[in-house]
């Protein structure tokens, strides 16, 4: 396909989608550091083997993956013009991703309550590691939010249509990435912490 052709609108649809390619491309490469340094560090004789992740952590697993399921489905009643569907669903995708951080904190407050901290006399470099790839995937679970309001706010404003949806499209993209990378991330660290 070349990329030259097209309409004006399709030539930025085309680049918008491409930007997005490049950062979901860009976190990739993030989290794959982090995760490769957690390889390398478990050989440490500080490392702890047996510590097993909090609840919470498995709890909002199935929180991220259900708000996924409820953004499809919101693209879905988009298309077949069910507008008061499709607003129940983008506000319960909304609601999951503020309880999955909610989930993640609390996760943060079981391991302090074991006694673990980021930092200081009881840290260690496994809780360090537990805490800094979390608190990075919060935060782009929070720009995923803000790219929900942006949805919501644009679908009050009737901005979608069935063959009008580039800015629910990306947002979805880049919601289910993040749902992905949660699950590939809690069992990475179930397995290697």
């Amino acid at each position: 396909m070349d990329l030259t052709q097209g309409t004006l609108e399709e030539k930025k649809d085309r680049s918008k989608r491409m930007m997005l390619m490049f950062g979901i491309g860009s976190l990739i490469m993030s989290f794959a550091g982090l995760t490769s340094a957690v390889l390398v560090s478990r050989k440490r004789e500080d490392w702890m083997h047996d510590f097993v992740l909090p609840q919470a952590f498995l709890i909002s697993c199935l929180l991220i993956v259900v708000s996924s399921i409820t953004f499809i489905l919101a693209k879905k009643a988009i298309k077949n013009s069910n507008r008061s569907l499709a607003t129940i669903l983008l506000l319960t995708t909304f609601g999951l991703g503020v309880a999955f951080i909610m989930c993640q904190f609390e996760g943060f407050k079981q391991i302090i309550d074991s006694g673990y901290y980021f930092t200081g006399e009881t840290s260690n470099v496994t809780m360090s590691f537990i805490y800094v790839i979390a608190f990075a995937h919060i935060l782009h679970v929070a720009v995923g939010l803000i790219s929900i309001l942006v949805v919501i706010y644009n679908h009050f404003k009737q901005k979608y249509t069935a063959t009008k949806m580039l800015g629910m499209e990306l947002s979805a993209t880049f919601w289910h990435f993040v749902d992905i990378l949660w699950i590939f991330l809690f069992l990475f660290l179930s397995y290697f912490v």
